[in-house]
């Protein structure tokens, strides 16, 4: 088992600016605004989509998010952590 304190300190941010990037690609190539995502999550605003995506003031999407975006965008949630 691996030491969690060997851990790359900045290796989780960079998880979350991956994961915020892939939605935003994968949501601009289908076309879907931030809005209409957010909506079909179960949002009424654009906040959670725009700072997650971005990861501004360290907003991140949760795997909740993650599960629902997946299915509304018709992708593996697998994607999301690709490249």
């Amino acid at each position: 088992m691996k030491d969690i304190e060997l851990l790359d300190k900045d290796y989780i941010q960079n998880l979350y600016i991956k994961i915020g990037k892939n939605v935003k690609r994968i949501r601009e190539e289908k076309n879907i605004s931030q809005l209409a995502l957010a909506q079909a999550i179960g949002h009424k605003s654009v906040t959670v989509i725009s700072c997650c995506e971005i990861c501004y003031k360290n907003y991140h999407f949760n795997i909740e998010h993650l599960a629902k975006i997946a299915y509304v965008l018709d992708v593996n949630i697998e994607d999301f952590f690709k490249k």
